[in-house]
């Protein structure tokens, strides 16, 4: 069994974000493994965000899973995150014509950020949450968006912006969690940890 030092099960982080390695270690959990998911990341027809972050993240941590072997028994988190306006999925993209035309769409209104966490215990049991934050982005400029898009910093981001970023200038308001903008809801993610039993190398 592949377990910590203390003889308890080792964490495995199912994601190659280094925002979300960020804020884990930013709560004192550092993941004794990495391990990238590979999935169809392809929302299904009439599928609403909630269901597809809870979808996705789910399927990420049952694919990490199953790479593992039988005996090992491992905390296996996984989370999505995608940003909505109304029932419309903006997802990650690196075209900057996409982009531009994601950041007028959020320019001067209210958005959501959903962000599913999915839990994986020794025991097998699987636990799957979703949170929602609200965002208000202030009224974007052709120059702000310019400068933006010239930044980078939107490539591979939902809704082609960071908050954590450079993006934070155009946020007027969130009402909810910020760590879930940014790409793991933090509260909820310790809640269902500890919840399931884990304990972090500096616990007692």
């Amino acid at each position: 069994m592949t377990e910590n030092k203390k003889g308890q099960a080792v964490f495995i982080l199912a994601s190659s974000s280094p925002r979300r390695l960020e804020l884990l270690a930013q709560v004192g959990i550092i993941p004794s493994i990495v391990i990238t998911p590979q999935i169809d990341e392809t929302p299904l027809k009439g599928e609403n965000p909630r269901a597809l972050v809870k979808r996705l993240a789910a399927l990420k941590a049952l694919a990490v899973r199953a790479k593992r072997e039988s005996s090992e028994k491992s905390f296996i988190l996984a989370s999505d995150t995608v940003v909505a306006v109304g029932s419309r999925i903006l997802d990650k993209t690196d075209d900057p014509d996409k982009a531009v035309k994601f950041l007028k769409l959020l320019s001067g209104r209210s958005h959501n950020v959903f962000t599913g966490i999915s839990l994986i215990t020794p025991e097998g049991r699987q636990m799957t949450r979703a949170v929602q934050t609200k965002v208000k982005f202030k009224s974007l400029s052709a120059p702000d968006i310019e400068k933006y898009i010239s930044s980078g910093e939107w490539k591979g981001k939902a809704g082609a912006y960071a908050i954590q970023g450079l993006g934070a200038r155009y946020i007027r308001s969130i009402n909810g969690s910020y760590s879930s903008v940014v790409g793991l809801p933090l509260c909820e993610t310790v809640n269902l940890l500890e919840g399931s039993g884990y304990r972090s190398e500096g616990e007692l």
